[in-house]
């Protein structure tokens, strides 16, 4: 009996359920979607530096190094399982061609390496650790990414050829926020090559036991070894190589757990719809003496027929664009290990999202017990109480024509009824703004606040501070400057609690020149004062006003801290200081240069790259881009599938609800017919009810998506080093193309959904 009442129902009703069926899925999509990606994600990053034996320490150095100490301290640690030393060769950017294309304008600082002996493999692309020959080199797989090198290509590395034999997955220098970037050539080569570029050292540690890795770091900055660079850990490691796709599925979970709500609320509208169609069969069947139970299995069934049939579609198209969605990950950290148990995971989430909805509707029809059979048999509809309004008279209007205020009137009178409705709405446009608002952020120039750097056009870092002086004088005497400042960044040692030492990044300049965003506080301007950044800030329990003694060459230095910043660079944990200091080793030197022109930008920038060969000239804008480009891309494909997910459920919603509202007003549209409404007058009536929800919530939505909104994405960029949170909004895609779209796609719907209007009769409407 049940397939046959569910099979007759379905056919007339094919449409709504179709409808519902789509939600469901889109629903089951996104949360199979999300569990797929995550396991993925974690799998496949857990799988990556597992093969490659990724360093639990890191310190990058420049300068001179002294391998017997370093070794003594490693032996007489007995947290140390292994210890290597990694020679890295830093070349320009000029020197190196890849087939057709130079890194001429990479921001990344390019190098040279040998397959490393004990632990922190290169990996090809099918995870294996690379065996190299004379002739060859392994080229990162950012820039295959990015079509930068092909297979085969010659590669020119400062006149000496080498073939691509293939692309390299580095476990510690991957992600984009790494600022250097590794490349593979065999022993011979590296001895051929190593004169023609400058000589850095990774010196890397694997631990016994990593959850002792305060330990070790205050034992390594106690020891007074080499420290001249940046310290990186491998919590470090594996955030920064997570960060671009977790941004993607953090932003998916979101857009899921929306769309589930507004599933929710959509099968709400099918199911109430559905009873106002059969209200008087309803009336009916409770006269009879049809127990409520029994009539609640006719419409539970229905229900767990189409939840059953859309969390199907939604696992099998979360199968067919997990493809896509993984295509970063697989590239860069390759297979997961855990894909089956993604699988098995999706399909976990699929079944709670068909539970979910069964036990919804079966909440949904306790309202069955206030249908009264002999009001539903005389009236064939539900009767609601009108509340509001009352001052909104026809008679005192002045502005609206009749039938727009008429439909304006109603949405006030019924306001519980077009609550959901707007609500809808409101999350389908916190949908849409949300992602891109987050996607304008990241890809405008106004995020390098949130990179501890100040806006300027020009920027020149070199490692030989020597040369700094050639440099300034130029850049003095370039009439197209308007403005520069010169930042030193020297590694210091800071006290801790414990009284022993931990190293410090100090950025030494004039930090007013192109000052930064501070979240508490201001810029450094005295001797005696000092800027954290987030991270270091809440490592070290220090707020504005406190105090920090940095020690160098055994004399300590009281600073007030004076601001806390943003910073997402070297690992966000850095500090800013206007004090001179002659003693301390630079690590490198950064040039900041604002020019009078913007339109001289790429000009001057090929200009100093060849005067200074020795030093890497970038546009702030492609350093950026190049920085954050996957994190950007990620985002940006996560904002247009919002975008079409939010549009779609606004079109649909819309629909259900019309069809709903149509079904639920019979009595009222006929009693209009009656006294002389033309079926025109009844359709501008519903559209205005509909335009006038619409931008209620388009209004609601926006204001929601730039504070809440703003906070959530403020929480996910904090993760790697930004303590405040602003949307750079593009005005012209949030508060109109968006709007627009939005306007554009309920109008439809709403003309779709009430044309059974003006089939509904007098004579078969008006009981009395």
């Amino acid at each position: 009996m049940y397939n046959r009442i569910i099979r007759n129902d379905i056919l007339k009703s094919k449409a709504i359920t179709l409808t519902t069926v789509i939600f469901v899925a889109a629903a089951a999509m996104l949360v199979s979607l999300a569990a797929i990606l995550v396991i993925n994600l974690t799998g496949a990053l857990d799988t990556l530096m597992e093969k490659a034996e990724t360093p639990h320490f890191m310190q990058m150095h420049s300068g001179e190094i002294d391998r017997h100490r370093l070794t003594a301290f490693a032996e007489q640690n007995n947290n140390v399982e292994e210890y290597q030393v990694v020679e890295f060769l830093g070349m320009d950017g000029s020197q190196i061609i890849l087939g057709d294309n130079s890194l001429t304008n990479s921001v990344q600082d390019n190098g040279f390496s040998i397959q490393s002996e004990k632990f922190d493999y290169l990996l090809d692309l099918n995870g294996d650790i690379i065996n190299i020959s004379d002739g060859e080199i392994y080229v990162p797989v950012a820039y295959m990414k990015d079509n930068t090198a092909e297979l085969g290509d010659t590669a020119v590395i400062s006149g000496k050829e080498f073939t691509i034999a293939g692309f390299l997955r580095d476990s510690t220098m991957n992600s984009s926020l790494s600022a250097s970037k590794r490349f593979l050539v065999s022993s011979n080569d590296f001895v051929e090559i190593k004169d023609l570029g400058n000589i850095e050292y990774l010196i890397e540690f694997r631990l016994k036991d990593y959850s002792k890795i305060g330990e070790f770091e205050t034992a390594y900055a106690s020891a007074g070894l080499e420290a001249n660079g940046p310290t990186v850990t491998y919590t470090l490691f594996k955030t920064m190589n997570a960060i671009s796709d977790g941004l993607m599925i953090a932003v998916i979970l979101l857009v899921s757990v929306l769309v589930i709500a507004i599933a929710f609320m959509s099968i709400r509208f099918t199911l109430l719809a559905k009873i106002e169609d059969d209200y008087r069969e309803i009336g009916v069947m409770k006269a009879i003496g049809l127990r409520l139970s029994d009539i609640k299995k006719i419409y539970l069934a229905k229900y767990a027929v189409i939840a059953a049939a859309g969390s199907i579609l939604g696992f099998i198209l979360s199968l067919m664009f997990q493809g896509v969605l993984l295509e970063n990950i697989r590239v860069y950290m390759g297979e997961s290990e855990n894909a089956p148990l993604a699988i098995g995971l999706g399909i976990i989430g699929i079944l709670l999202v068909f539970l979910a909805i069964v036990a919804y509707v079966n909440l949904v029809l306790k309202r069955f017990r206030k249908i009264s059979a002999a009001e539903a048999i005389r009236f064939g509809t539900s009767k609601e109480k009108k509340v509001g309004a009352k001052r909104f008279t026809l008679s005192s209007n002045r502005v609206f024509s009749t039938n727009i205020f008429l439909g304006i009137k109603d949405v006030l009178a019924r306001k519980r009824l077009y609550g959901t409705m707007l609500l809808v709405l409101v999350i389908s446009a916190f949908i849409i703004i949300v992602p891109q608002n987050l996607y304008n952020t990241i890809s405008s120039k106004s995020f390098i606040q949130y990179m501890g750097i100040g806006s300027y056009d020009l920027r020149i870092q070199t490692s030989d501070h020597e040369k700094t002086d050639d440099i300034v004088q130029t850049i003095e005497s370039d009439s197209d400057v308007s403005k520069y400042a010169v930042l030193t960044t020297k590694t210091f040692k800071v006290k801790t609690s414990n009284e022993s030492g931990e190293n410090m990044k100090v950025e030494l300049g004039d930090h007013s020149a192109f000052p930064i965003e501070y979240s508490v506080g201001r810029a450094p301007v005295r001797d005696d004062e000092i800027a954290l950044s987030a991270i270091n800030a809440d490592e070290m329990s220090k707020k504005v006003g406190d105090v920090i003694t940095l020690i160098n060459e055994g004399k300590e230095k009281e600073l007030k801290v004076s601001g806390i910043y943003s910073d997402v660079t070297n690992g966000g944990k850095t500090a800013k200081a206007v004090f001179t200091d002659n003693s301390a080793n630079v690590m490198w030197t950064i040039v900041c240069v604002e020019l009078s022109d913007k339109s001289f930008v790429d000009s001057k920038v090929l200009g100093y790259s060849s005067e200074f060969d020795f030093a890497k000239t970038s546009d702030i804008n492609e350093f950026v881009s190049q920085t954050l480009g996957s994190t950007i891309n990620s985002v940006e494909i996560a904002s247009y599938a919002a975008v079409a997910v939010a549009l779609v459920i606004t079109t649909l919603v819309t629909l259900l609800f019309m069809k709903m509202l149509v079904a639920k007003d019979r009595y009222s549209i006929a009693v209009m017919k009656a006294f002389g409404f033309t079926n025109s007058d009844i359709k501008v009536q519903y559209v205005s009810r509909s335009v006038f929800v619409l931008i209620v919530g388009i209004i609601l939505g926006t204001l929601l998506a730039n504070t809440v909104g703003e906070i959530f994405a403020g929480a996910l960029i904090s993760s790697f080093g930004a303590s405040t949170f602003n949307f750079a909004v593009n005005p012209l895609s949030a508060y109109l193309v968006s709007p627009l779209m939005m306007i554009s796609m309920v109008l439809i719907a709403t003309v779709i959904g009430i044309a059974r209007a003006g089939q509904i009769k007098i004579s078969e409407n008006i009981k009395e």
